[in-house]
């Protein structure tokens, strides 16, 4: 009913960048939060960086300085722009979405994961 589609990753050198971009499509009513976690091999997925429909937006402390979440409500799409990339990035990228589905009559609001994309910065 809902899907997430990520884009944007590859493999990149250390120093260089990439943009993410995720489009939400579906019966949508309303989209709460957007944000883009990863998950390295070995350890737990952890959320990298949020932005609410207002614009407020949330950073884990390694990536403050050098991504930058952003939104387009018109298209439904979130993006993630990563700068300055280290080796340490190197994860498969979820997007993830509070969404709510239906009519102004009848509405559901649940969690949405995307399918993920592979990020690789090599040193």
């Amino acid at each position: 009913q809902v899907q997430l589609v990520e884009s944007g990753g590859g493999l990149v050198q250390a120093g260089g960048s990439l943009r993410l971009s995720c489009v939400a499509s579906g019966n949508i009513f309303s989209i709460n939060v957007m944000a883009w976690y990863r998950q390295a091999p070995g350890k737990q997925r952890e959320m990298v960086a949020s932005i609410a429909s207002g614009g407020n937006t949330n950073y884990v402390d390694s990536v403050k300085g050098r991504f930058t979440i952003s939104r387009d409500n018109t298209e439904n799409t979130v993006y993630l722009q990563m700068n300055s990339l280290k080796s340490d990035d190197t994860a498969v990228y979820y997007c993830n979405s509070m969404i709510t589905t239906g009519t102004s009559i009848s509405r559901a609001r649940r969690e949405y994961w995307g399918q993920g994309t592979q990020v690789t910065v090599s040193s």
